[in-house]
């Protein structure tokens, strides 16, 4: 059986070229970019292949998002966001849904989830978008912010509250009452498309509704867990990109009639960032195989995979930029975006802290000891 993934990563390569930096300055990342990776599949790799897509495995698909990472952070984001949104569909979805939405997705059309509200960060129960069922329709009313690739999006999968419950609602982006208006300047991954959506009195098929009437958090715990560990896959390749470029750097600059490398306070920062790549390899892998197992460890796993990850990209690039000095200080150098991008990693799909609490519980909940 062919590799899915087959010549994915040389035509990465070759679409990104050394543009990444031209693509972070202005923003944007071409249409025929997107639209070219989007025809293959190869933003949403997981779609099965019954519906069209490659039916790539978590680890596969992992190895190919940190390869996308290391040339790219902000197509890497669109690639999360749009695995998230077929994610969800896939799981939230009946087979007419599936059967509708996917072989989009995996054929050439982009998406987008949009999660956040002004008031709804990592407290998503103070969420206020509604999902309102009206005959045979339902409106959504609402305001979603710093939605990842919602500028490029072709349709947005919106979270919100419906009855008592809640549900995910797929939104055709030129639908009447759709307004999508780009962030501008973040300081990390600049091109994303990261945009805020607002959805006043979005009139839409009932067959549009995802998950109707489920436990909010429940829903949302199902389509983070796509995006967590296509994060810290992502964060796998910031840190090997960071690796790359310090590695090189140290090699040829000579300072004090010798190589960086040679310098032992230097060498310790080289040792530092392999170990910060291989520590977050090494848990991206455990998530993955727990992912493609169905293990029941995977939604833990894919925390701390997430968790791990984001911390040592964001320690590792602060490494390279020690290690490069004011060759990383120029705007557009791969560790300079790296630097401002991993930041990024520490705040979405769960922040650090809220990481942190999840992981605290399950360390509880393991405990078998009483005092």
């Amino acid at each position: 059986m062919p590799e899915p993934l087959a010549g994915a990563r040389e035509l990465v390569d070759d679409l990104v070229g050394d543009r990444a930096a031209e693509w972070d300055r202005a923003g944007l990342i071409p249409d025929d970019v997107l639209r070219t990776l989007a025809a293959r599949g190869l933003l949403c790799a997981g779609v099965p292949e019954t519906f069209g897509g490659l039916g790539a495995s978590s680890a596969a698909n992992g190895e190919f998002t940190a390869h996308v990472g290391s040339r790219c952070s902000s197509l890497r984001s669109v690639m999360t966001s749009q695995g998230m949104a077929a994610w969800t569909i896939q799981r939230l979805g009946g087979p007419r849904q599936h059967a509708e939405y996917l072989p989009k997705l995996a054929g050439g059309r982009l998406a987008a989830i949009a999660f956040s509200e002004p008031e709804a960060g990592s407290d998503l129960s103070a969420m206020t978008t509604t999902i309102e069922p009206e005959g045979e329709t339902v409106i959504v009313r609402g305001q979603k912010v710093w939605t990842t690739a919602a500028h490029y999006a072709d349709v947005i999968v919106v979270v919100g509250r419906y009855g008592s419950g809640a549900a995910a609602v797929v939104v055709p982006a030129s639908a009447p009452g759709v307004t999508v208006r780009r962030v501008p300047r973040p300081s990390g991954c600049r091109a994303a498309g990261h945009a805020d959506v607002h959805l006043d009195d979005v009139r839409l098929p009932t067959s549009a509704v995802l998950g109707g009437g489920q436990p909010l958090m429940l829903l949302v715990t199902t389509a983070l867990a796509y995006g967590r560990i296509s994060v810290a896959w992502g964060c796998v390749g910031i840190l090997r990109a960071c690796l790359d470029a310090a590695g090189g750097h140290a090699r040829i600059r000579r300072q004090f009639g010798k190589p960086l490398a040679q310098h032992q306070l230097v060498g310790r920062h080289l040792a530092d960032l392999l170990t910060a790549e291989q520590i977050a390899s090494r848990v991206c892998e455990h998530a993955s195989r727990c992912w493609d197992s169905g293990s029941p460890d995977m939604v833990v796993a894919t925390v701390l995979a997430k968790q791990v990850s984001a911390v040592q990209a964001a320690r590792g690039a602060a490494t390279a930029v020690q290690v490069l000095g004011s060759a990383a200080a120029r705007e557009g150098h791969v560790v300079e975006r790296a630097y401002r991008d991993a930041k990024l990693m520490e705040l979405i799909e769960g922040s650090t802290e809220i990481c942190q609490l999840i992981l605290a519980d399950h360390a509880v909940s393991m405990s078998t000891s009483a005092s």
